[in-house]
């Protein structure tokens, strides 16, 4: 009866504890898959990403602009490629590689990179791009509190990038 009474306790106090939710992701991780269809079969490309929030803070504050930013928060952003892609006339083939982009005033430098599982932006090594694709960001009215990326388009497909007001989208094309 003692074992028992003493399991149950510690069950309880595990249980309770477990419960406590402490040390939640402060930025939360997201995926965005081109198409949006469920069959997998379907998909060309998806990107796992964290997204980090602005909690009172600007996004210049958090963003340096004219250095290399993992685009997110935590891990590098990764893209995988199901079926090849290009990107400003640069074939992305099939595979799974790091998204990294740099923000200046009006632009923004978008990096496809190949190498993958890294954690930030610590290890990024230039010699390992496979694109370097420069698009214009634009200022919206509207603000977004974390940092969003979102497939869209059919015959046109696009990747919209967007936090606080500045906003950004890559074009390619599906091989």
């Amino acid at each position: 009866m003692k074992n028992v009474m003493f399991t149950l306790l510690v069950f309880t106090l595990t249980f309770a504890q477990a419960q406590n939710f402490r040390g939640l992701d402060k930025s939360p991780m997201d995926k965005t898959s081109f198409p949006a269809s469920y069959r997998i079969s379907d998909k060309v490309a998806t990107i796992t990403y964290s997204r980090p929030q602005l909690k009172g803070r600007a996004f210049a504050d958090i963003v340096s602009f004219g250095k290399i930013w993992r685009t997110g928060a935590n891990e590098a952003t990764e893209l995988r490629v199901f079926k090849s892609i290009a990107i400003d006339g640069t074939e992305i083939p099939t595979g799974t590689y790091s998204i990294f982009t740099i923000f200046e005033a009006e632009k923004m430098t978008f990096i496809i990179n190949k190498a993958s599982n890294l954690w930030g932006s610590y290890t990024y090594d230039e010699a390992q791009d496979l694109l370097r694709y420069e698009v214009l960001t634009t200022t919206a009215e509207d603000t977004l509190e974390a940092f969003s990326m979102v497939f869209s388009g059919d015959d046109a497909p696009t990747l919209h990038l967007g936090w606080e007001n500045t906003r950004a989208e890559v074009h390619f094309t599906v091989l």
